[in-house]
């Protein structure tokens, strides 16, 4: 990618080369044209392929620029909210579709990369929910309650088998879910998108969708190099980086910013030390740290915090504190990357799913939990799309566009205020 190097860091150095695309030159015509080449586009992509419906996805700048190329790369089951509240807020029977089909969201995941030999680091060890003093272990044990009440594989430790499990004392017990675990998140969207192509879709990066009009069944739209595509179907898939196309969906979300700072491989005496099962890991702190390693064996760590201006030496300092307090052993160990990106947040931290306007179909706003359910919820879209099934029948129920109210004082309210606590403490 020709990015700033902080846009995708450590991903960048260590992803398989992308398969070769180019921009859309010419017209084309297509069942189903996809806006955003993430997980929730390349997943749709690839499905609809799958149903022999003939598929072109336009990428305004390469496969897996947003989210998908930035995240932690925690592949998690469920969303952030626990499971009584997401019934709560979907009620029962859209609740439990829900629950169902996120909580299979990582094996969804692992089986696509072995079905097509993706290479992206899978490790389905599961992950770590750590837990900071009482509150966050009590947090946690709420958690279990609900999840082992859907028959979910989650298991609370106590402090002295979480300190086990993580090699760090620094917590007060953590939360085992065996179905979750890692994956190299930018390698996986760059396999998608080679499984996508191989099944047939079209793949255009550097063309960006500058017009969309209806006439009839069809939609036209025009691109930034000159290039055409007459669709019946819109798939829109361009979450937290929607830019000028159905701008609407960015009103609704409330851009978290988030980094990620990477050490070099640690040596083979200290990797026996952190982390003995490669689990991914995170704590309970509204602004919350985040660690994992990588296949080479190095430690990633992140939070909230955007890598600009002096955000950067702020985080940076932080990163060395937060990681010395959770493994002292590394607190020379110097960061060899870094990157950043925006994670597009909802109100009440569920998905959306719109219908922008006759057959063109979103879902966004992932919270943070974007690999599996992007890849879960592209492939329902593509169920819609070619037929499989109804409105009635999606996970998540259609509504409107709503704007967040007050949307750039709340984003300024992050940005600086993870500056001002990680400046201001070595924990939080």
């Amino acid at each position: 990618m020709q990015n700033d190097p902080r846009s995708h860091g450590l991903w960048e150095v260590t992803a398989p080369p992308a398969p070769p695309t180019t921009a859309l030159r010419g017209h084309v015509d297509v069942d189903v044209a996809i806006i955003g080449s993430g997980y929730t586009g390349m997943s749709a992509g690839l499905h609809l392929a799958q149903e022999s419906c003939n598929v072109v996805i336009l990428e305004a700048n390469e496969i897996g620029f947003g989210g998908s190329g930035r995240n932690v790369g925690l592949v998690n089951a469920g969303l952030w909210v626990m499971p009584d509240d997401l019934l709560t807020t979907l009620g029962a029977t859209m609740g439990r579709r829900v629950l169902d089909l996120l909580g299979n969201g990582p094996r969804e995941v692992f089986d696509l990369v072995a079905k097509h030999a993706i290479a992206c680091e899978a490790t389905p060890t599961g992950t770590l929910h750590c837990a900071v003093g009482q509150s966050g272990l009590d947090n946690l044990r709420e958690r279990e309650r609900q999840w082992q009440a859907l028959g979910a594989p989650v298991r609370l430790m106590d402090a002295g088998e979480a300190a086990r499990q993580i090699g760090s004392t620094a917590y007060t017990g953590a939360l085992l879910d065996e179905r979750a675990g890692t994956i190299q998140p930018l390698a996986y969207a760059r396999g998608l998108a080679r499984a996508a192509m191989d099944a047939g879709v079209r793949l255009h990066t550097a063309t960006c969708v500058t017009d969309a009009q209806q006439a009839g069944a069809w939609w036209h739209l025009r691109t930034s190099g000159g290039g055409s595509v007459r669709a019946r179907w819109v798939i829109v898939a361009t979450n937290a980086y929607t830019t000028n196309m159905w701008p609407e969906l960015r009103a609704e979300l409330v851009h978290l910013p988030y980094f990620n700072l990477a050490t070099r491989p640690l040596p083979a005496h200290v990797l026996e030390t952190v982390l003995p099962h490669k689990q991914g890991a995170w704590d309970t702190r509204d602004i919350l740290t985040s660690f994992r390693l990588d296949r080479a064996g190095r430690m990633i760590i992140g939070s909230v915090g955007a890598l600009d201006r002096a955000g950067r030496r702020i985080h940076h300092a932080w990163g060395r504190r937060a990681l010395a307090r959770i493994y002292p052993q590394l607190k020379d160990e110097p960061f060899e990357t870094e990157w950043y990106g925006s994670i597009g947040m909802t109100t009440d931290a569920v998905p959306r799913f719109h219908q922008l306007a006759h057959n063109v179909v979103s879902i966004s706003g992932y919270n943070g939990r974007g690999i599996s359910p992007g890849t879960v919820f592209g492939r329902v879209l593509a169920q819609l799309v070619c037929g499989r099934i109804g409105i009635a029948d999606m996970p998540l129920p259609l509504c409107p566009v709503q704007p967040v109210r007050a949307r750039p004082a709340r984003e300024a309210f992050y940005n600086v205020g993870s500056a001002i606590a990680h400046a201001g403490t070595a924990w939080l």
